[in-house]
């Protein structure tokens, strides 16, 4: 699972040489959690979309789900993320990667549990016209 996230990121910065910036739009969660697109590119139905995520000490992304897949990679900060479940299903620091899955059946939350910011370079593989993320209503669990 690392080794193919690591070859999407790389593979989505090669893309990028040929790509056209766009516009951000927000990431659901605390307050000062943003999303800034870097680069975004559109194959046949599928759109690739390079974003940078900065989340502040003790906040989160919000309850949500994606409808298509995301690499991820810890650009700086350690990032704590959580199932539907209120389990942990894994710790990220600087240096890592992560994936998620697609669908309404992996809803999941990141949180910042450290005294810096969390900034991760995601590669969104989605529909086209996609939003980045669907909001999902908390599993009314207590996070660890």
């Amino acid at each position: 699972m690392r080794t193919s996230a690591r070859a999407a990121v790389v593979g989505a910065s090669l893309i990028g040489l040929s790509l056209v910036p766009g516009a951000a739009q927000a990431t659901p969660g605390g307050p000062g959690v943003s999303g800034k697109v870097l680069a975004q590119r559109t194959v046949g139905d599928t759109d690739y979309v390079l974003r940078e995520i900065t989340i502040p000490p003790g906040q989160a992304t919000g309850w949500h789900y994606h409808d298509g897949t995301l690499y991820a990679y810890v650009k700086h900060g350690t990032l704590s993320h959580f199932n539907a479940s209120c389990t942990s299903d894994g710790v990220y620091k600087k240096g890592s990667f992560l994936k998620e899955p697609s669908g309404a059946d992996h809803v999941h939350i990141g949180e910042n549990r450290g005294a810096t910011d969390v900034v991760l370079e995601v590669l969104y593989v989605l529909p086209h016209g996609a939003p980045f993320s669907q909001d999902a209503p908390s599993p009314g669990c207590e996070l660890p």
